[in-house]
């Protein structure tokens, strides 16, 4: 190697360790400032600040009262990007989300009124109330993030992240996302009640001088919308991942498919987000390479609903989470590369 080479190398290599740390640096100010409002959850921001770094879209899913609305506001505050919120209902139309051709009359002309969508930060809140034909005018933004209006095409802001709540134990006037739309979503997480000891921090916060909303405003912007973008194309990009881990990646996806209990497994999209969230988690820690706990770290968000369970064994209490942790159990994982 020549010496211009060889500066070359070391140059890439002090950006790419710079970069790293950067995102690590950033993320710990997105905890301080979501933590401003929001009480526990760690787990949950931490998943949604990975999916923020895979851009990926995010299903939260649990029951009313444990600000899954909230984290979502604190989180598009915190990293200073435009933000809008969908209330589904039964009546919502496709053009009430995409947008809709409007008459000017003053020239004759139609032009296009864009719709919520077009955001960088979008909250689809409690998306399985509205009906499959609204659902469906989401599919596109989420996959191709572009919305087509009578053969205009139009594309969405950069970055474009869909973070859309459910609400798993109330089916009455809902619809059941379909599997084409719950693939659309990189990670699915689930909210679960806070602890004793959180339950009282925020029933203290809560019946204070103010209440969790409006300590919004005490939220300091991190980053903007292009260093998302910037952040994201660093960890596609300086973050490695063996082939050995890649191939373990592959063989839990894999393995979803031929358990008997399953009767559909994860498709293939499921590897690329369990590669691409494992790169992210690796670069939230300040490392530029994946081990095994990255990849088993995201592996259930990935998962859990992409393994749809046969009724027959769903009747007697089988749940994706239960075959996957069977899948990670008794799937060797390969040494740490470096």
């Amino acid at each position: 190697m020549s010496s211009k080479e060889k500066t070359k190398s070391r140059k890439s290599t002090k950006t790419s360790k710079t970069s790293l740390k950067t995102i690590s640096t950033k993320i710990n100010e997105i905890y301080t400032n979501m933590s401003k409002v929001i009480v526990g959850q760690k787990e949950v921001i931490n998943a949604m600040i990975t999916a923020v770094l895979a851009d990926g879209h995010v299903l939260l899913e649990g029951v009313p009262g444990i600000a899954k609305t909230l984290m979502v506001r604190a989180l598009a505050k915190a990293i200073s990007a435009d933000f809008k919120r969908i209330q589904f209902t039964p009546d919502l139309m496709p053009s009430d989300v995409t947008g809709v051709m409007a008459y000017k009359p003053e020239t004759g002309d139609f032009y296009f009124k864009e719709g919520p969508v077009f955001t960088n930060l979008l909250l689809a809140d409690e998306i399985n109330r509205a009906p499959p034909k609204t659902q469906a005018a989401m599919l596109e933004s989420m996959q191709e993030k572009q919305v087509t209006i009578e053969k205009q095409t139009t594309a969405l802001p950069d970055p474009f992240i869909v973070f859309a709540t459910q609400n798993p134990i109330e089916t009455e006037g809902t619809y059941p996302l379909p599997e084409a739309q719950i693939d659309r979503f990189a990670f699915k997480v689930l909210v679960s009640y806070p602890t004793e000891d959180e339950e009282t921090e925020i029933v203290d916060r809560f019946t204070g001088e103010y209440d969790s909303y409006d300590k919004l405003e005490d939220i300091v912007p991190v980053m903007t919308a292009e260093e998302v973008i910037i952040l994201q194309k660093i960890v596609r990009k300086e973050v490695s991942i063996s082939e050995e881990l890649s191939k373990y990646i592959v063989r839990i996806v894999t393995l979803t498919r031929e358990s008997e209990e399953v009767y559909m497994g994860a498709s293939p999209r499921a590897s690329l987000w369990m590669t691409i969230s494992a790169k992210a988690s690796a670069a939230m820690d300040g490392r530029n390479y994946v081990n095994p706990l990255d990849i088993q770290k995201v592996a259930k968000n990935v998962l859990r609903h992409r393994v749809l369970i046969k009724p027959e064994y769903e009747f007697d209490g089988t749940t994706s989470e239960i075959i996957i942790d069977r899948i990670l159990k008794h799937t060797p994982a390969p040494s740490i590369q470096k």
